[in-house]
């Protein structure tokens, strides 16, 4: 992160404003909405930004720019069409330690003003670092386009509530659930609509929640390949709902911080070969936290009921009577396939596709003479290291050598890596290439066309 967003209260401070033009009038509207007590210099004020002035107050010092002129203040905004001006503003305040924004103009600015989104009191900030204005002037206008225009109106009646539910609700974790629950209900609903609603909604629910016995919950979620844009709404929602974290090795630290940041993060991954967290020390952790009335996320890489062990974490929870939720999460396969542009079925090629894991002694209980059968696409998950043994082992089934392989490493992440071959030589490909963990094989046809399209002729 190179600059650390802040909110400054400039009710009655004084700040400085170098320029008379558009721009300037621009920065003089935000600078007196939020309170400041405002001093322009430039030699001639424009008509708005006069206009501006005389309504609304503040100073016109008649004069250039001079270093002396950055005294007093504890914030300059240099607006001028000069950047032989905004360059010695923002020197100026370096040596006065001053804070200076030269609009535009981030080599001469100590900070930056962020494009912004008024729902006040709510407030949201949105900055490139100078890297990109018109990006991050198209998402304030998607923002713009999601935020309800009554937003700051429930945020207000939200703060009269406070101590209400600070006196009713003296256990943190209590009140936030009760918050989360409120912002989510029918009458923060109502209230956005436009309804003149009084406080006897509020009171119901707040009296509600104080007789009620809290009770904790389990939800496991499905954190998908690794990009965390491919996070479900729900799972984002519940991730920033819940209490406690349970994540596992693979999940990456870019869908960690999609966590509320409050959540107290337990890391229980497993490896190959030697586990940290055994399964039966999970369960204890998820009774445990949910024991204490606590929202837990157990975070499983891909789809928390694909080779993920769900099943017996649902039976765990359930036994000890605490609810559960599954949010469904893209499951390794699919994300491999989306990241090679490969469908795992096609018409005339492959009319099935099975999922297998190929660790363990679970290899030897597979039928491997079905999974070396034609017209199908077969996935193996965790099978990295045996990408030798697997392909013997279909080859030995009636698999031809020349069926077509695909392994893919890190599906959907930063360092993505895709190794195509067939299963005479898809094991050396993958080794020369340094494929590792997390990656899958795909074997069938529709191995061969990745990138392509099916019925033309395959990639070379």
């Amino acid at each position: 992160m190179d600059y650390l967003p802040l909110f400054l209260d400039l009710r009655g401070r004084p700040v400085l404003l170098v320029g008379g033009g558009e721009v300037a009038a621009r920065k003089a509207e935000l600078l007196l909405s939020a309170g400041a007590q405002l001093t322009v210099v430039a030699p001639v004020l424009g008509e708005r930004l006069a206009a501006l002035l005389a309504r609304q107050g503040g100073t016109h010092r008649a004069a250039a720019f001079a270093p002396e002129d950055i005294h007093g203040f504890v914030l300059a905004i240099a607006a001028t069409d000069e950047r032989a001006v905004n360059l010695a503003v923002g020197q100026a305040g370096r040596a006065a330690n001053v804070w200076v924004n030269a609009v535009d103009d981030p080599a001469a600015s100590s900070c930056l003003m962020p494009a912004i989104v008024d729902r006040s009191p709510v407030v949201i900030a949105i900055g490139s670092g100078g890297a990109s204005p018109t990006l991050v002037r198209r998402l304030r206008t998607q923002l713009e386009s999601l935020l309800p225009e009554r937003l700051g109106e429930l945020a207000r009646r939200a703060h009269g509530w406070r101590e209400r539910v600070r006196a009713a609700l003296p256990d943190v974790d209590r009140r936030r659930r009760f918050w989360d629950g409120f912002f989510e209900g029918e009458l923060a609903a109502r209230l956005l609509a436009g309804s003149p609603e009084g406080d006897a909604g509020f009171e119901t629910a707040l009296a509600a929640e104080a007789a009620a016995t809290p009770r904790g919950a389990v939800w496991l979620i499905g954190a998908g390949p690794g990009d965390p844009d491919l996070l479900t709404l729900r799972a984002q929602q519940l991730l920033q709902q819940c209490d406690v974290v349970l994540y596992d090795r693979l999940v990456p630290e870019a869908v960690l911080a999609r966590v509320r940041r409050d959540a107290l993060r337990v890391g229980v991954g497993k490896e190959p070969g030697h586990h940290r967290t055994t399964q039966a020390r999970i369960h204890e952790l998820l009774l445990d936290y949910a024991g204490r009335g606590l929202r837990v996320a157990r975070l499983k890489g891909g789809d928390p009921m694909v080779f993920g062990r769900g099943g017996e974490e649902i039976a765990a929870v359930v036994a000890a009577g605490i609810p559960v939720v599954v949010v469904p999460g893209v499951t390794a396969a699919l994300g491999a396939a989306s990241a090679a542009a490969m469908s795992l079925t096609h018409r005339g090629r492959s009319q099935a596709v099975v999922f297998v894991t190929a660790m363990g002694e679970a290899a030897a209980a597979l039928d491997w003479r079905q999974l070396a059968a034609p017209l199908q696409t077969v996935v193996f998950y965790m099978g990295v290291s045996q990408l030798a043994a697997i392909a013997e082992r279909l080859q030995a089934q009636g698999a031809p050598a020349t069926r077509p392989a695909l392994a893919v490493e890190r599906a959907t992440q930063p360092g993505q890596r895709i190794v195509a071959g067939t299963l005479a030589d898809i094991a050396a490909r993958a080794a020369a290439a340094g494929i590792g963990a997390p990656a899958l094989l795909v074997v069938g046809d529709v191995a061969g066309y990745a990138g392509a399209v099916p019925d033309g002729p395959a990639p070379t």
